[in-house]
């Protein structure tokens, strides 16, 4: 068990350190982003382009990954308490999941299912390691203010929040 808890604290600490070194990634995969429409969990369409104009906080999670699930009640006090930012969960998981989830967890912001494509869209957005949580935070116009592969700190991120989009 010992063993088990140092191979995921350095594999933690492996992502992390990685994660630290700019990734880029171009306008034209943030236009592929925003032409993109995703099924709500009770399948209804939504077209992401709705989201353009504004700053988004994208939230990539799925309901078998436990720091994900841990840092949504985080992420929705935000989303609450900073009505200038608009947040959105896309959930890299089934549909029928995010609704056995929605059954146990209630979020204020929108949770839309990008399913197993969701790991190539974290990579063209700049998670080359496709883990989850990962969280992007864009402007209005859609440019990359700061990335988080792993749990948020709601703290880090109200700040981040809170200084380029002040209300």
């Amino acid at each position: 068990m010992q063993g088990q808890r140092v191979l995921f604290s350095l594999a933690v600490v492996a992502v992390l350190f990685l994660s630290s070194f700019p990734v880029t990634y171009g306008a034209e995969s943030m236009a592929q982003f925003y032409e993109r429409s995703l099924p709500t969990p009770q399948e209804e369409m939504v077209a992401l382009e709705r989201f353009k104009g504004q700053p988004l906080v994208v939230n990539f999670w799925a309901s078998w990954c436990p720091p994900c699930v841990e840092e949504m009640p985080d992420l929705d006090e935000l989303a609450q308490t900073l009505p200038q930012v608009q947040f959105i969960g896309l959930a890299v998981d089934t549909q029928r999941n995010v609704r056995k989830f929605q059954e146990k967890v209630s979020v204020s912001y929108p949770l839309l299912v990008v399913g197993h494509e969701g790991i190539e869209w974290m990579k063209a957005l700049g998670n080359s390691q496709a883990g989850v949580p990962y969280t992007l935070i864009l402007d209005e116009d859609g440019n990359q203010v700061d990335k988080i592969l792993g749990p948020i700190r709601q703290d880090a991120l109200r700040k981040t929040l809170t200084t380029h989009f002040a209300p």
